[in-house]
């Protein structure tokens, strides 16, 4: 069995959300790839703090707390999340309106948009 497999999994996954930003030219792919390498650096954080055979950490009186799971790459990915949302939606309504002036979302073209304009 492979281990940290976990891992393997967030490399693929931030290769290929670097790729989809690197090689599209659409504006709404390239917000999807840094998406996508979001979600590849949560993995990560979530897998440092993974203890195999870990238990919630829950202190109950009389109960001693054996191999307790590091609760603070949960409340980092908390914070992460609401600033991963915050960034797309600012994003998401940059695009509107760059697409209200252009007229087109691929960035190609709006540079060459751009180049006529000035």
């Amino acid at each position: 069995m492979v281990q940290n497999l976990e891992y393997i999994a967030a490399m693929l996954l931030y290769v290929t959300g670097l790729g989809i930003m690197l090689f599209h030219s659409n504006l709404i792919k390239k917000i999807i790839g840094m998406n996508i390498m979001e979600t590849a650096v949560f993995l990560i954080f979530i897998a440092a703090g993974y203890v195999r055979g870990g238990q919630p950490p829950i202190a109950l009186p009389g109960e001693p707390l054996l191999l307790p799971v590091n609760p603070l790459p949960q409340a980092l990915i908390l914070t992460g999340l609401v600033v991963s949302v915050s960034i797309t939606a600012y994003a998401l309504a940059l695009l509107r309106e760059i697409y209200r002036h252009f007229g087109t979302l691929d960035a190609a073209e709006i540079a060459r948009r751009k180049g006529e304009l000035t």
